[in-house]
């Protein structure tokens, strides 16, 4: 059985730093991009930022130049690095993998969730 698991939440003054961790675990082939999502309360989810198995990297325009994606493939995990961090950077954070498993077809993985609240 496939797992995301996600680390690293918790509560940040205004302009300081949070890394949060994310590890696949299972019986997984491969995985293709990764990535970081956030809903805030009453608003939908949102992507924060991708990462594929190459290295290519995508973000949102609210936290370019802030937050930092990257992945050890090795490891099957994905980080995201949060400088500078904003009250409007509170939220939910989720981890999802678009992955092969060693059995059965690929499929979207998600994070069970960690909370980041930055106070002001």
């Amino acid at each position: 059985q496939v797992q995301l698991v996600e680390s690293g939440g918790g509560l940040v003054q205004a302009g300081g730093s949070l890394r949060l961790s994310c590890a696949a675990s299972g019986n997984i082939l491969s995985i293709n991009t990764m990535g970081w999502y956030r809903q805030a309360p009453g608003k939908q989810r949102e992507l924060v930022a991708a990462i594929t198995s190459g290295g290519n990297t995508a973000y949102a325009d609210s936290v370019k130049g802030r937050f930092t994606i990257s992945r050890d493939n090795a490891k099957n995990t994905v980080y995201l690095q949060m400088n500078s961090l904003k009250p409007e950077d509170t939220a939910v954070y989720y981890c999802s993998a678009d992955l092969v498993p060693a059995k059965g077809a690929r499929f979207y993985s998600w994070g069970q969730g960690t909370q980041v609240t930055v106070s002001s």
